[in-house]
């Protein structure tokens, strides 16, 4: 038996608008949705896949973690395209790059890479 992956499913008050947010804002580049109105989609971006649920499952401010490649260069992207930046990449002594972004619904996204 192998463990294949993890899609979080995070809770949101509109699910359309937290769509648009992660595919304009945080440049996530698929994206899906069921019902109409949607009361279920989701995005993904290379390898990472998440799931937004209409108030049916989870609580609004969860955290998460989502490794890149390189934090400084999607903080440019990010930035740009006007995401709401918690805090910009700094180094942490849990060896990582860091930032952080919040989302419409208050979710906490931690964006960064490993360093030595």
């Amino acid at each position: 038996m192998a463990f294949e992956g993890i899609v979080p499913i995070l809770y949101s008050e509109n699910v359309e608008r937290s769509i648009a947010y992660y595919m304009e804002q945080l440049a996530f580049d698929e994206k899906w949705a069921w019902d109409h109105p949607t009361t279920f989609g989701g995005v993904s971006k290379d390898s990472v896949r998440l799931f937004f649920c209409l108030k049916g499952q989870g609580q609004p401010g969860t955290w998460i973690a989502i490794n890149v490649d390189n934090v400084d260069e999607y903080y440019q992207t990010i930035n740009a395209r006007g995401a709401k930046i918690l805090s910009a990449p700094k180094d942490m002594e849990w060896f990582m790059r860091e930032m952080l972004v919040e989302d419409p619904d208050g979710h906490i996204i931690r964006f960064g890479h490993a360093i030595e």
